[in-house]
């Protein structure tokens, strides 16, 4: 892995927005400054050049995506929010500067399709943790799990919460995050290899007909069977027209993964809403469940450790 260095109080981020700005100005204002407590913000998304749903110009939010991992002394990239944007930015991205400058780039939901390509095409770890509009309402049990990775720890990532769904051991890198965005990476040249890889999705507010027929796509495409483990997380609350026929999530998950040869755990706290763990993309974790219970460890960290250096 071309991991980063560990993001430490003091050090020096940037808060970029790779896709949409944030809903309200006020909750990004208010998380900058519990940003600023923690980390010298060397430079920070300002409102004034919004397209539509996107934060900015395709061009400019890949000009400050680099910029913030050209410059050497920045540690961190903290994005303002997920929303839709990054998929459009991956075909003008450099791969041989992000290679060169590896950087800690934090985010979740849209920034699921940033962290894959960055894993496929310059083989970084990052952290699907808390965006910059959170900041304000971020909760210590939250804010810790993102601290730990963010400086080099390696915990257990599980929780009362974390149920097996298959029993079994495996180990592997863990690749994933929004289901939604994941099955449009498919196909394309920035989606990584799959294979031994423990999955993690989760998605939000999505019909059990539209996860079944993401999971579908999934396993059609053959990543549910080159995968060595998977762990679901907060799938948030759907739609429930009362006069609609349907399965439950529960239903739709045991069809898809009730008979894997593999480890299956299911309810982990990651997903939409806080508290949320926060998961290390592309490190390598362990997956154990049993008959009655499961656990998720990281086995190596996020980012670069003195270790690494030694020969």
């Amino acid at each position: 892995m071309n991991r980063p260095p560990p993001l430490c109080p003091g050090d020096a981020v940037a808060v970029v927005a790779p896709a949409s700005p944030p809903r309200s100005l006020a909750n990004y204002r208010n998380g900058l400054d519990r940003l600023r407590a923690l980390y010298d913000v060397r430079s920070a998304w300002t409102p004034g050049r919004e397209r539509g749903y996107l934060a900015a110009p395709d061009a400019e939010r890949v000009e400050c995506l680099e910029a913030a991992i050209a410059d050497p002394g920045v540690r961190g990239i903290i994005c303002v929010r997920g929303g839709y944007g990054c998929l459009r930015l991956l075909p003008h991205l450099d791969w041989s500067l992000a290679a060169a400058h590896p950087t800690l780039l934090v985010g979740y939901s849209d920034i699921t399709a940033l962290h894959l390509a960055y894993y496929a095409r310059a083989d970084w770890s990052g952290l699907s943790g808390p965006v910059a509009t959170e900041w304000d309402k971020l909760d210590e049990d939250s804010l810790h799990s993102y601290r730990a990775l963010a400086e080099g720890n390696t915990p257990s990532l599980d929780a009362p919460s974390l149920s097996p769904l298959r029993s079994g051991t495996a180990t592997g890198p863990l690749l994933g995050g929004n289901l939604s965005v994941l099955v449009h990476l498919l196909g394309t040249p920035f989606a990584p290899e799959w294979d031994g890889a423990i999955l993690v999705l989760e998605d939000i507010a999505e019909a059990p007909y539209r996860v079944d027929r993401m999971l579908g796509h999934l396993d059609q495409a053959g990543v549910l069977t080159a995968v060595g483990g998977v762990v679901l997380g907060d799938f948030g609350s759907a739609p429930d027209p009362s006069d609609a026929p349907s399965l439950a999530l529960e239903t739709v998950f045991d069809n898809y993964f009730g008979n894997r040869s593999y480890p299956v755990a299911t309810q982990l706290p990651y997903g939409h809403r806080l508290p949320r763990c926060t998961l290390p993309i592309g490190s390598v974790v362990q997956l154990s469940t049993g008959t009655d219970d499961a656990d998720l460890t990281v086995r190596r960290p996020a980012v670069a450790t003195p270790e690494d250096a030694s020969p």
